[in-house]
């Protein structure tokens, strides 16, 4: 089969390889869609994949078309979205209910091969059954959203919220639409790409704008989520949060980004600074959403290419062109 390659940090190409086999509880999925995100950037500057190469692709969907002996849940011919996380079911963490902490984490696409092929294997555990009115290949964004579900999870919803969210790319996008079915009285987003904010505003955020100072919210917001990754928004974020707000840093940041924190403030205003790690206990019910329509994919996913271009949707995402990119073996 094909399958893209991360090869070495910096190298990644489309070849030949083995086609996938599976296990007595796998099943073997032919991609039909496998989206972009700033993980695969991370994966391609050699950070969190353990070992390279790798074949990339966490977030991907497709058709069963083969299932180990032991599988009796899913069969052939089945539509399924794909949850990548993969959890030793030992350590502390997995035994008290939080395996996205997980001591030994893995994941589909990151630590294991993934979707960015034509076939990928999952534990059939992993895979969620999608309806009948569902495009497959609209059907990636299913794992973003899951993780967006746990963002919302650790806010614990907050009615009448003020909520600001740097960064209009999918993930800020889709805070966005949670936020506003969660009860926010405002979403107000920024971001320095004013085409990535006219999506925001189409979406129907309360305000749109490059800086935060070009908004009207003098004592700042309850709730501030970093959807960006990037340490100067970040370190704006954190002094925008107003008293007894939170802060939620969701962006995937590089491993050296820093940022500067006054404790006293947090202490004499009661703010809460949080993050939010991938998948926990949200992939079903992001499938859910995605088939109640929550989003449309029709504004999500700007670009559709071919597996063989996925160097070239790598350099595109990388350049911060378009909005979700998703490559269709």
């Amino acid at each position: 089969m094909r399958a893209a390659i991360v090869e070495a940090p910096g190298k990644v190409s489309v070849t030949t390889v083995d086609d996938p086999t599976p296990g007595r509880r796998d099943v073997v999925v032919k991609v039909a869609s496998c989206g972009l995100c700033g993980t695969d950037l991370h994966i391609l500057q050699g950070e969190f994949a353990p070992t390279l190469p790798i074949v990339p692709g966490h977030e991907f969907a497709g058709e069963i078309v083969a299932v180990g002996t032991d599988v009796t849940e899913l069969a052939v011919g089945d539509k399924v979205a794909v949850d990548p996380s993969l959890h030793c079911h030992e350590c502390r963490y997995c035994r008290s209910g939080r395996g996205n902490l997980c001591d030994n984490w893995a994941a589909i696409g990151v630590t294991v091969p993934g979707g960015a092929a034509e076939f990928a294997v999952a534990p059939v555990a992993n895979c969620v059954k999608l309806p009948d009115h569902i495009d497959v290949t609209d059907a990636a964004l299913i794992e973003p959203l899951s993780c967006a579900v746990r963002g919302y999870d650790v806010l614990k919803g907050n009615l009448g919220a003020e909520v600001l969210i740097y960064g209009s790319g999918t993930m800020g996008l889709m805070m966005l639409e949670l936020a506003k079915r969660t009860g926010a009285a405002s979403v107000e987003v920024l971001d320095v790409n004013p085409q990535r904010l006219e999506t925001a505003t189409l979406l129907g955020c309360t305000g749109a704008a490059a800086r935060a100072e070009e908004l009207d919210r003098p004592g700042g917001w309850d709730v501030v989520i970093d959807a960006t990754g990037n340490a100067a928004a970040i370190q704006d974020g954190l002094g925008r949060v107003a008293k007894g707000g939170t802060f939620l840093q969701f962006g995937v940041a590089d491993y050296a980004t820093t940022a500067v924190i006054e404790p006293y403030r947090i202490y004499n205003q009661e703010i809460t600074i949080t993050g939010s790690m991938a998948v926990l206990h949200s992939y079903e019910r992001a499938a859910a959403l995605f088939a109640s329509g929550v989003l449309d994919p029709a504004v999500f996913i700007s670009d559709r290419l071919p597996l063989e271009r996925y160097p070239e949707a790598i350099d595109q995402f990388k350049a911060g062109v378009g909005r979700k990119i998703v490559v269709q073996p």
